[in-house]
């Protein structure tokens, strides 16, 4: 389970990162801001990368290498429009993780020849944390991705709780998930809630 930070109004970040990691997430994925300088990237990764430490989390930074690289982190994610992921692997240690956007079975298979680790496939579904995404890929999307190459695929938008066993059935190996954590009165509860479902549908059980 990937617990993407979410900088929108509102929203206390660094605390939803901490119920996060309290409730027993494995993962932080850092997404600054779209408008923030290197240096807000900087400090928010870097107390997102200790809190992860604390915890025995692993701390990804969404997009910016040079950030995950500075703060330490475990490895990072490229999107669509940044570096492609052969160029991220050579920035990269090759031991770092490192994930890769990808919507359909070509674009997966030419991300791992180029070293993702993992990929992120979406939007499974309607999304109200980010602006401009395509139309939504629904299971089968995450069906055609996960048959095309031997890297976990790590579906992403729109997941709530309830979603989680269809996509695991359809081939996901986790979830990513912001707004369902972030927006909700209680991030703890709502971190639990996605892992005991995770825990309940293992990912490679077949059905």
């Amino acid at each position: 389970m990937h617990v993407i930070t979410d900088t929108a109004p509102g929203v206390d970040t660094i605390a939803v990162v901490r119920a996060a990691l309290s409730a027993g997430a494995p993962l932080i994925q850092v997404r600054a801001a779209e408008d923030a300088t290197d240096r807000a990237a900087y400090d928010l990764a870097l107390h997102v990368a200790d809190l992860c430490a604390r915890y025995g989390a692993t701390c990804l930074v969404n997009d910016l290498l040079h950030v995950a690289l500075a703060v330490g982190a475990h490895g990072a994610h490229v999107g669509a429009d940044d570096l492609p992921v052969d160029a991220a692997r050579r920035v990269l240690s090759p031991g770092a993780i490192l994930g890769g956007t990808c919507r359909d079975a070509d674009a997966a298979r030419a991300a791992q020849r180029a070293g993702a680790t993992y990929l992120g496939v979406g939007p499974v579904h309607q999304s109200s944390t980010k602006d401009g995404l395509p139309d939504p890929l629904g299971a089968a999307g995450i069906r055609a991705v996960a048959a095309a190459v031997d890297i976990p695929v790590v579906a992403i938008g729109g997941i709530t709780p309830e979603r989680v066993p269809a996509l695991i059935t359809a081939g996901a190996h986790g979830v990513a998930v912001i707004g369902a954590i972030s927006r909700t009165a209680d991030p703890q509860r709502a971190t639990r809630s996605f892992l005991n479902t995770l825990s309940a549908n293992p990912a490679g059980v077949a059905r």
